[in-house]
């Protein structure tokens, strides 16, 4: 069963729920409250569960929306569904200026911004006058369809489960796609993500306006339930109960923000009343309730969701490659007689530390190159300047004539550079099809609103028709379905290889690509490194093992401490005295 199939039979199962005999209205009230609460989880799922971006400010753009709802529809006398897409977008605008500044942030900065603006925000709703002050607007008209106004937790609960419904159905659309890969490769750093065109300031920036602007619907469902405001539900105690109910639910996973917000506010109710009847006097359960939710946490760290999923009959995914039309190539540069790629005088410093000393090599079209030296020598920052990750100190980089040296590492695959990286940056719980087609990034171009209504499946097929394409190449095809994460070291390095051929480069740069394989492994990958050369790719290799090396690089430059100490043919390094000395070592 898909997830797709599973929204539709739990949406049918929501659907009969009212009309069973002998439901108690307060169970309605209760599901109403789950709806709400879900809304807000299912944002922070796809923020802090996929994109790694922790929030607990959440609460206030659910008064956001709440209290634009409240005033138009009292002070203005407009309809509820009228106010419905004023309420997202002043959420959405609002999370466009705090997302700016937000975003921006890394490390435990991020959710201490998220908690300063979130008290800022409660602290205005609570003393601005046309809000009602801590009083907050009541007489909020209720929701109506012709002559039916949701009055009660009944009527207004189809509407409630209809936008987690919908709501979880974009969701998963967004993630089964171009744009969602990216958002998922965020929470494994920026450097892997960006070095194949992803925009990462507006990924982390579009994941933060859709969870605010779900955190607004809510807001907006939750003034025409209640049918009064305060800015009691939207302060930081309600942020903090959000990102829990995403956690304890699974923060990774849609259903586990439905699955959180039932466990959570079904215990903050039973813990109430029993505490209340038992001790006569509340507060504390609260304290009761943080103990629950330890334990529980202890019990299943990556969430509930991920343990009731184990017996859920979620289908298989097919072992058939994925069929699409092939993508275009990168169009035809006449290369003939021009450099590929210049160094000229690369200097990096970190304060006194001179990482890489005016190293100057140079790479023509079709060549294999090595770069070599002792741990330290500055080989993979000599990579990191030419792909952007770091600005060089001085010295010139320039490909086919042109400089790219201060380009952003996005602009520079773009030119036709990919690479792979010394510590292996996948997404260990995505799939090996979908972290190498993260590749084709750039090579796709739907959008997110294309993505979320299911208009990107052209687009998207092409993409993992090439990812397919790539790692039936380096021979992986019968892991394609596996997650990353489960592979041995030296697949994980070939997938990354999988993963840079997909951006279709006319430069490969290959970071210690043969650590971890075995010696067969090392012959198959030489020998796809010469097929490529032979189809006209440009390879710059890092590389430990000295046979692998000598017998495929045509040339080789050599560091010691960031200094060039040797450039030439093979037999030329082997016998060089500075070479031997520095890094092959001599003989006693």
């Amino acid at each position: 069963m898909s997830q797709r199939w599973s929204i539709a039979l739990f949406a049918l199962v929501m659907a009969l729920f009212p009309v069973l005999p002998g439901i108690p209205p307060f169970w309605m009230v209760l599901l109403d409250n789950i709806g709400l609460a879900a809304l807000v989880a299912l944002g922070l799922v796809l923020l802090t569960g996929v994109g790694g971006l922790t929030s607990f400010g959440q609460a206030a753009f659910c008064g956001f929306g709440a209290y634009t709802t409240a005033v138009l529809t009292t002070s203005f006398g407009l309809s509820p569904w009228l106010t419905l897409p004023a309420s997202l977008l002043v959420t959405g605008l609002l999370a466009v200026v705090l997302g700016l500044i937000t975003v921006r942030l890394s490390g435990h900065y991020l959710p201490l911004g998220t908690i300063a603006w979130g008290l800022s925000v409660y602290y205005l709703f609570s003393k601005l006058e046309f809000l009602g002050r801590n009083d907050g607007i009541s007489g909020i008209p209720p929701i109506s369809i012709g002559s039916l106004k949701m009055m009660s937790a009944g009527s207004i609960y189809y509407v409630i489960w209809s936008a987690v419904l919908i709501s979880s159905l974009l969701t998963l659309n967004l993630l089964d796609s171009r744009l969602g890969r990216a958002i998922r490769a965020l929470r494994r750093g920026h450097l892997a993500a960006e070095a194949f065109g992803v925009q990462t300031a507006r990924a982390k920036l579009l994941v933060f306006i859709y969870a605010a602007i779900l955190a607004g619907l809510s807001g907006w469902l939750y003034a025409h339930f209640l049918r009064a405001v305060n800015p009691t539900p939207f302060g930081a105690q309600a942020g903090i109960e959000y990102l829990f109910i995403a956690v304890v639910g699974g923060a990774g996973y849609v259903w586990g923000a439905v699955l959180g917000s039932g466990i959570v506010v079904i215990l903050q109710e039973i813990l109430k009343s029993e505490m209340f009847s038992a001790l006569g006097e509340g507060q504390l359960e609260i304290v009761v309730f943080g103990v629950l939710l330890v334990v529980l946490l202890q019990a299943a760290p990556g969430g509930v969701w991920p343990r009731v999923a184990a017996f859920w009959p979620f289908e298989r995914r097919s072992d058939k490659l994925p069929a699409g039309e092939r993508l275009a190539a990168r169009p035809k540069v006449d290369i003939a007689g021009k450099m590929l790629l210049e160094v000229q005088g690369a200097r990096k410093q970190f304060g006194g530390v001179v990482a890489v000393n005016d190293v100057s090599f140079k790479i023509s079209p079709r060549q294999i190159v090595a770069l070599i030296g002792p741990n330290g020598a500055g080989k993979s920052t000599t990579f990191n300047l030419i792909t952007g990750v770091l600005a060089a100190t001085s010295g010139k980089i320039s490909m086919l004539g042109r400089p790219i040296i201060g380009l952003p590492p996005q602009e520079i695959v773009r030119r036709g550079i990919a690479r792979t990286f010394q510590h292996v940056k996948l997404v260990p719980d995505m799939t090996v099809l979908e972290n190498v087609a993260i590749g084709t990034h750039l090579r796709g171009h739907a959008g997110a609103i294309a993505s979320m209504l299911r208009l990107d499946r052209r687009d998207e097929a092409r993409l993992l028709a090439e990812a397919a394409r790539q790692i039936k190449r380096v021979g992986l095809e019968g892991q394609m379905y596996q997650l990353a994460g489960n592979l041995a070291l030296g697949q994980q390095r070939i997938v990354e290889i999988a993963r840079a051929l997909c951006a279709d480069p006319i430069l490969l740069l290959l970071d210690e690509p043969a650590a971890g394989l075995r010696h067969n492994e090392k012959q198959q990958l030489a020998a796809l490194l010469r097929q490529l050369k032979h189809e006209g790719m440009s390879i710059l290799l890092v590389e430990h093992d000295m046979g692998f090396v000598m017998n495929l690089a045509e040339q080789i430059v050599v560091l010691d401490f960031g200094t060039k100490i040797a450039e030439g043919a093979p037999s030329e390094i082997k016998s060089n005295p500075d070479v031997v000395r520095a890094y092959l070592g001599v003989a006693a």
